[in-house]
């Protein structure tokens, strides 16, 4: 399988793993994305992961609710870390080989994530799974993945959603909404779309990071994207 990407950055969301649910975790949708990651590695691409925590808890719902923004961040950064194990786990268990990283120090929970030790794993073929967000409050997990998208210097950051793209309004509650197949960051910001948080679509911008947008619950989706295949939307 030729491929367009040598190194990606994948983004999941927390709430992906759910499924239906809204919470906890879908062992049918963690292994349908384990089956995904698993395919591309074999085809020679190296892959980065960030997963979101909302499954389990979201820190800024939290504070809403009456907790400590600081501390109910830090709930959050270690709610993604739980699915970064589960993630690991189901990758583990076909076959691929996976390392968790952890932005705050967590052994033997997880390595303490570094740059140069998270692509010594990509090299070696396995994923790298680097959690716990940036390791500081007030910082999504959409920037934590812009972040290590450059960090790891990834060709792509891709962002796997249960949309196929972006669009001008949300296609689940406007039904004239229409996709985008590419966008520029400032058109993102002009136009108020809620596609990442500023912070990250900033960090893309300055540092020529690409983001494509895609529905990742639809298997074979990933493989389409690294393959260059015109799906989802570009951000450039």
């Amino acid at each position: 399988m030729r491929t367009k990407y040598n190194r990606i950055l994948l983004k999941l969301s927390g709430e992906s793993l759910a499924a239906g649910s809204g919470h906890g975790i879908d062992t049918d949708r963690l292994n349908a994305y384990a089956m995904q990651i698993k395919e591309i590695v074999e085809s020679g691409v190296e892959v980065a992961i960030v997963i979101g925590g909302g499954n389990i808890f979201r820190g800024l719902s939290g504070a809403s609710r009456g907790f400590d923004r600081v501390k109910g961040d830090q709930m959050g950064m270690l709610a993604t870390v739980i699915n970064s194990l589960a993630l690991s786990s189901a990758l583990n268990a076909i076959g691929q080989g996976a390392r968790v990283f952890t932005a705050i120090n967590m052994f033997p929970i997880g390595e303490h994530y570094s740059k140069w030790r998270a692509i010594d794993a990509l090299r070696a073929e396995e994923v790298a799974i680097i959690s716990g967000g940036t390791g500081n409050p007030f910082f999504t997990t959409d920037t934590g993945s812009a972040l290590r998208a450059v960090e790891v210097e990834a060709d792509v950051m891709l962002k796997g959603t249960r949309v196929d793209g972006i669009y001008t309004a949300d296609p689940e509650k406007d039904p004239s909404a229409t996709k985008f197949s590419e966008i520029s960051y400032d058109e993102v910001y002009t136009r108020g779309l809620k596609v990442m948080d500023l912070t990250a679509t900033a960090l893309c911008k300055e540092n020529r990071m690409p983001i494509i947008v895609f529905d990742m619950d639809t298997p074979g989706n990933l493989r389409k994207v690294v393959q260059g295949e015109p799906i989802g939307t570009l951000v450039y």
